[in-house]
């Protein structure tokens, strides 16, 4: 007998939604993964760097997958959880956690790193990025797309202006890259199907992903809720495209 609405959304908002494990969706929801493999790339310049930076590292659930790090490794993150988190898998392995908010320089020296990569960052910071790469070194990221998932965004608020749809094109990243110095030496987008099989893989989606449908809770959307769990029951899975892109750039010797 199918699992009731007020059953699946009790237990997708009593989870923890830190770090940046997704697991708890396994069976729940899929996503498509990216062609290039960000891991694994990521994983490959490590190993040929002498001294790496991971930005917004998140609980470091990505960079602890990796086999091989630089010979020195540090990352920075923001939010207390996720640092803690990130302090847990990673210093064992003789990484530098580091605190630094989003919006403030980096707190290392001119010219430290060979490498500088960073998963989803909420907003690139190309000067700073430039700043601490040494002369030669490289900048690898996998980003948010445009239009990442609006189907579903779309469905709690409605139809979203083109200023909003188009803020995270690759080729306004590519453009910001230039400006702050760099060679762009390779550029992707992916369109990726991800499908929610259930209400509660919908809260905590956006539970866990807070800038998709910015200060989400159950009660303010219920209805909404309500009804995209009707459709789904008689539809089957809500079917959205995740839009990522994959940039690599270089500070010139």
């Amino acid at each position: 007998m199918p699992r009731s609405f007020e059953d699946l959304v009790a237990e997708a908002e009593s989870v923890s939604v830190v770090g940046w494990d997704f697991s708890w969706l396994d069976g729940r929801a899929t996503e498509q993964r990216p062609s290039w493999g960000y891991q694994r790339l990521m994983g490959a310049r490590m190993a040929q760097s002498a001294v790496a930076l991971d930005i917004e590292t998140g609980g470091g659930e990505v960079l602890a997958g990796v086999p091989w790090l630089a010979a020195r490794t540090a990352v920075t993150e923001s939010w207390p959880p996720n640092l803690a988190r990130a302090g847990r898998l990673l210093r064992p392995r003789g990484v530098a956690v580091v605190a630094a908010t989003d919006d403030l320089p980096l707190p290392f020296a001119d010219g430290v790193f060979d490498l500088v990569v960073s998963r989803h960052p909420v907003d690139a910071c190309w000067e700073e990025i430039t700043r601490v790469l040494q002369p030669g070194g490289r900048y690898l990221s996998q980003e948010v797309g445009p239009r990442s998932v609006f189907e579903l965004v779309e469905w709690f608020l409605g139809p979203q202006p083109p200023a909003i749809e188009h803020s995270r094109h690759p080729d306004k990243a590519r453009a910001a890259a230039q400006s702050a110095g760099l060679e762009v030496v390779d550029l992707r987008l992916e369109s990726l199907r991800t499908e929610f099989f259930d209400i509660g893989a919908v809260v905590y989606f956006l539970r866990k992903v807070v800038w998709m449908v910015p200060g989400f809770t159950v009660d303010q959307y219920r209805g909404e809720l309500r009804a995209l769990h009707d459709r789904i029951q008689s539809e089957g899975p809500f079917v959205a495209y995740a839009s990522r892109f994959l940039i690599e750039a270089r500070k010139p010797a």
